[in-house]
């Protein structure tokens, strides 16, 4: 079993993502690991992972990851990002054996649960929805309820750039917004008469950003279902199993990293996170 050397008690959780969509996991491990220090990188600088190839993907995990535990002594890692999660997180715990690895999958499960008309809808990366470790979890809920599949190509970039844009209403959040209206569209329709989908996970970390517009387009009756709270929850067992919480009285702190513009993570980071993030930095992370 995986453990947590005292040592190593007030050595930050690593966290990373193709982006700013990690952000939302970060948000919710803040909130439940409240006494953690903590480092994201933003692998900008290789961006969109949901539209690369898989081994481009593990590629680029097993490099962020070598760089977390050789530049910061990381004692746990989440991987806050299904297409990277899919792709890598098997090859990165066999790679890491003596590490707390954490992914992240979109969130059926949970929405099996909740669903009352039995449809489904996922938006996902293309990535994610190709991805074998995908196609097991949906064969395991087989019968259990209607999925509609919808790559959304194009979102996550979207948002991310939407979320760089200096004031509202720029022209990143219109195509955001009309790239939303367009997979709604082509999944639907919502909604919670028979036959209509009921619940609609959001299968990249990055759409949680994008929430409100979801909502506004679905209706109000119609479940959103992500998964930082669960992978946040997930986390904390990991670590109190390995005896690797920090104590009550640790002083925590957040770094943010960036393989592309550091200033474009800094501003979602302080629209999004609480309390204010320290100023991010560029960072370069060669290949594995």
């Amino acid at each position: 079993m995986t453990s947590v050397t005292a040592s190593s008690l007030f050595a930050p959780i690593g966290v990373f993502d193709s982006g700013v969509g990690g952000l939302s996991v970060l948000r919710a491990l803040q909130a439940e690991l409240p006494h953690e220090r903590f480092v994201y990188l933003a692998d900008t600088g290789h961006a969109p992972y949901g539209e690369r190839d898989e081994a481009f993907v593990v590629e680029r995990a097993l490099a962020i990851t070598d760089w977390l535990r050789r530049a910061h002594g990381i004692k746990a890692l989440v991987v806050a990002c299904n297409t990277a999660t899919a792709a890598a997180i098997a090859r990165l715990r066999r790679q890491h054996p003596g590490l707390i690895v954490v992914g992240v999958e979109p969130a059926l499960k949970p929405a099996v649960a909740v669903t009352r008309t039995g449809h489904v809808g996922v938006f996902a990366t293309r990535g994610t929805l190709a991805s074998g470790k995908f196609a097991r979890l949906l064969q395991s809920l087989q019968g259990q309820a209607r999925f509609v599949l919808q790559p959304c190509d194009g979102l996550a970039d979207a948002i991310e750039r939407a979320a760089a844009e200096p004031a509202p209403g720029g022209a990143w959040t219109i195509k955001m917004k009309a790239l939303c209206a367009r997979y709604v569209g082509a999944a639907g329709p919502f909604g919670i008469e028979t036959g209509q989908i009921d619940t609609l996970v959001l299968g990249c970390t990055h759409y949680v950003f994008a929430q409100d517009v979801l909502r506004a387009l679905v209706g109000p009756d119609v479940q959103l279902v992500e998964t930082g709270a669960p992978v946040a929850r997930h986390a904390r067992q990991r670590l109190q199993r390995a005896g690797g919480l920090a104590p009550g009285d640790a002083v925590t702190a957040l770094q943010l990293f960036s393989t592309g513009d550091p200033q474009a993570l800094q501003a979602a980071a302080a629209r999004w996170l609480a309390p204010p993030a320290r100023p991010a930095r560029a960072v370069d992370v060669p290949g594995a």
